[in-house]
């Protein structure tokens, strides 16, 4: 059996808010645990809204923050390992970044296809820039761009979703394990942001890698995705299957993220409690969703709840299932058609 591609373990991140006598310390990532398979290649979506801590887990997994408590292991090696300088290579070459805005990715400055030739070469895929050119080429045409398109030309004379695209190209260099992708297509025109979701699925058996999705679009999560992990205030809230924790939520914060989705026919006429202050509801000793559930009790404001396996691939953090009964407990939903353009047409 192969080991995991990803593991995430007891995963803890706090900052400190406020000033140096008077601030708080915020939990941005609090406790999460994630495993990815890694017998075949797989795409794991990171959802939730603005402040749910996402980006923070990418970041961590990408080694731009240090955790606080926990560790993550990639294909059997702790991130630890790579945090040596001598390691660094080994690790750009294990892990590759896509980041949100492409415009930010590259200097004005600079023309693109060098930051292509240089990814190449620096990392050991090409000892020359005649080999390199192969291998730009050879990428970029994966995503659907001739290589003398881009030649010699800067970030301004590409559209944003030529740009992404250049930006997926420059990933695939180094043939990676683990690309991580945080909003991709947040930045890009609607009526193309299925262009990039569906470049995912293509390349991850074309090139046999992993994606970490972070975004808040669940219809692009659906459509893409193997696995779903679903976060709210720092903590881990659903994690399973994508058809299973979508089809069947069992968080009541999945269900309202479902709920919220736009559907053609169906007008919204219900109320939602706000949430409090964010960072109110950041400690909170009980469950952060408390406050904004209907089927919220008083042990939900007062204890933490525990992780609840509901089966081998499907966990929920929510007191609703310490007495799992499927029939009781799961609230089954209209299936969505993954094949379905009417659904991420309203969405997109």
């Amino acid at each position: 059996m192969a080991q995991n591609i990803l593991e995430i373990n007891d995963l803890s991140r706090q900052f400190k808010i406020g000033g140096m006598i008077f601030g708080k310390k915020l939990t941005a990532v609090d406790q999460v645990s994630i495993s990815l398979a890694g017998d075949k290649p797989q795409i794991m979506s990171i959802v939730g809204e603005s402040g749910c801590g996402k980006t923070t887990m990418a970041k961590m997994i990408l080694q731009l923050l240090e955790p606080t408590s926990g560790n993550i292991v990639i294909d059997g090696v702790p991130l630890s390992h790579y945090a040596k300088r001598k390691n660094r290579k080994e690790f750009y070459k294990m892990v590759q970044p896509i980041f949100q805005n492409p415009f930010t990715s590259f200097s004005s400055r600079k023309r693109v296809d060098s930051y292509l030739y240089e990814t190449a070469i620096n990392l050991d895929i090409a000892k020359t820039r005649k080999e390199a050119k192969a291998v730009v080429s050879e990428v970029l045409a994966s995503v659907g761009i001739e290589i003398d398109h881009v030649i010699g030309k800067y970030p301004n004379q590409f559209s944003g979703g030529e740009l992404q695209r250049i930006s997926i190209a420059r990933a695939l260099i180094p043939k990676p394990k683990l690309i991580v992708a945080d909003e991709p297509v947040a930045m890009i025109d609607a009526s193309l942001r299925m262009n990039i979701v569906n470049l995912f699925k293509k390349l991850k058996d074309e090139y046999n890698v992993n994606f970490i999705y972070i975004t808040h679009d669940l219809s692009t999560a659906y459509y893409v995705s193997d696995y779903i992990a679903t976060m709210y205030r720092g903590n881990l809230i659903e994690f399973g299957y994508a058809k299973k924790v979508l089809n069947e939520p069992a968080h009541p914060y999945t269900e309202l993220l479902l709920d919220s989705i736009p559907r053609v026919g169906r007008k919204w006429d219900q109320d939602v409690a706000p949430p409090v202050m964010e960072s109110k509801e950041y400690e909170m000793e009980g469950c952060k969703f408390a406050g904004r559930c209907i089927y919220a009790k008083e042990i939900c404001h007062t204890t933490k709840p525990d992780m609840i396996h509901l089966n081998q691939q499907h966990k929920v953090l929510c007191f609703k299932h310490n007495d799992y009964k499927p029939e009781n407990h799961i609230r089954v939903y209209e299936k969505l058609d993954r094949s379905s353009s009417d659904e991420f047409k309203i969405t997109m």
